[in-house]
């Protein structure tokens, strides 16, 4: 029982770890300003404009953070395989899809394919150990 409540709370850390790695996306960043206008809209408060475009000046400084904490839990993950190959393909998915250079901006259609098929795949891979491990009573994966 203590083996299964340590990896959740590894699985929520992940999880956690793998939405912060997006984080420098133009995208997300977008979502996450049309979210607070939508609950401000719930509550009542009308709002014009975009009241987290201060956050598209500071992109490219968090996709760099997002990219070099990816380097790291690579590093982490080689050394002590601790951290699943799994999360892994689905942050560097994300990072490829949210890369805001305007140089490779021409290739964004690109990408966004690429890194939304290895984020993709990640989650594919995710379900599928998930599903294993189910039917096969193994206790954890990687």
């Amino acid at each position: 029982m203590e083996t299964k409540k340590k990896e959740k709370v590894a699985g929520i850390a992940g999880s956690i770890s793998g939405a912060a790695s997006i984080l420098g996306s133009w995208q997300v960043c977008h979502s996450v300003c049309l979210g607070l206008i939508a609950l401000l809209g719930l509550i009542g408060i009308t709002v014009t404009g975009m009241p987290l475009f201060f956050l598209t000046k500071i992109a490219l400084p968090l996709w760099i953070i997002a990219v070099v904490l990816l380097m790291g839990l690579v590093i982490v993950s080689h050394w002590k395989q601790c951290i699943s190959k799994n999360l892994l393909l689905f942050n560097s998915g994300l990072i490829i899809a949210g890369t805001p250079f305007a140089a490779v901006q021409k290739y964004a259609i690109v990408l966004w394919t690429v890194g939304g098929a290895l984020a993709l795949v990640g989650i594919i891979l995710f379900i599928a150990e998930r599903r294993k491990t189910k039917k096969g009573g193994k206790t954890h994966g990687t």
